[in-house]
């Protein structure tokens, strides 16, 4: 019985099979388009896009193109290859800009991006690919009714770009004065990162390791500059306390504080 079942099965696929490469090989390109939508709507969306990519030539300048082109995108999409969906949504709002899809294909283009977003400690070239299409797209449809869920997501790309310049801070801190000041480095990324995501999640992050880091330098300073930079970090304490007069570092900066303020007076 089950060996029975299993040759059933393995006709039905052959015939399925065989059913799509006559439809790939068909002339008859109106049947394939319908072909198409049906693979399409049932989620098979590499059969989809091969057929919808062999007809799409023979549909340019017809009212067929414009869908066949936005299915094609849509059907990488479906199939996680969002780089790809991305050419082609890309490819559809240029051509159509009025276009009936020309929104979602905008919207898509970022959100494929998206997801295809590496981890913060990796290139993040795919990271501002898509931050650059959503700030398009919410510069085409402010009103959309996408448009507050792509802010929300825009702002949660900022942070990942963000986090990776958190992770550069806390590499220069804890690299110390290995080869050279990188406590100065560590400085350096952190106030770049505050001015290019001033409100970002790990702003508190930011500050401590400011404090910290410039607290570090200038315990190791020479004496001449040793003054100059333990005053700074009193200043870098006043600006961690007026931001965050509640924060979870707090009684860190103030004994980073106090013990600048006993070094000066000594």
């Amino acid at each position: 019985m089950k060996k029975g079942l299993i040759f059933l099965f393995s006709l039905m696929l052959l015939t399925s099979c065989g059913d799509y490469n006559k439809i790939l090989k068909s002339t008859d390109y109106e049947m394939k388009y319908e072909y198409a939508k049906k693979y399409y709507d049932e989620g098979k969306y590499t059969r989809a896009y091969t057929i919808l990519e062999d007809i799409l030539p023979v549909f340019r300048g017809t009212s067929r193109a414009e869908e066949a082109l936005y299915l094609i995108a849509q059907s990488y999409y479906g199939a996680k290859d969002y780089e790809t969906a991305g050419q082609y949504f890309t490819t559809y709002y240029t051509s159509y800009p009025r276009g009936e899809f020309s929104e979602l294909a905008r919207y898509f283009t970022g959100y494929g991006y998206y997801l295809d977003s590496p981890d913060p400690r990796l290139d993040q070239a795919g990271t501002y690919k898509a931050i650059n299409e959503f700030q398009l797209f919410l510069d085409y449809y402010p009103k959309s009714d996408k448009a507050e869920e792509a802010q929300k997501i825009l702002f949660e790309l900022q942070d990942k770009l963000a986090e990776k310049e958190l992770l550069s801070t806390r590499l220069y801190y804890n690299l110390g004065d290995y080869l050279g000041n990188n406590y100065e480095s560590a400085v350096i990324t952190a106030d770049n990162a505050l001015k290019e995501y001033p409100y970002t999640k790990y702003k508190e992050e930011f500050h401590i390791l400011i404090l910290r880091s410039r607290y570090e330098e200038a315990t190791r300073s020479v004496e001449e500059k040793r003054e100059e930079r333990l005053r700074e970090v009193i200043d870098e304490y006043y600006t961690y306390l007026n931001e965050f007069p509640e924060g979870k570092h707090l009684k860190e900066a103030k004994k980073i504080y106090e013990s600048a303020s006993k070094k000066i007076n000594d």
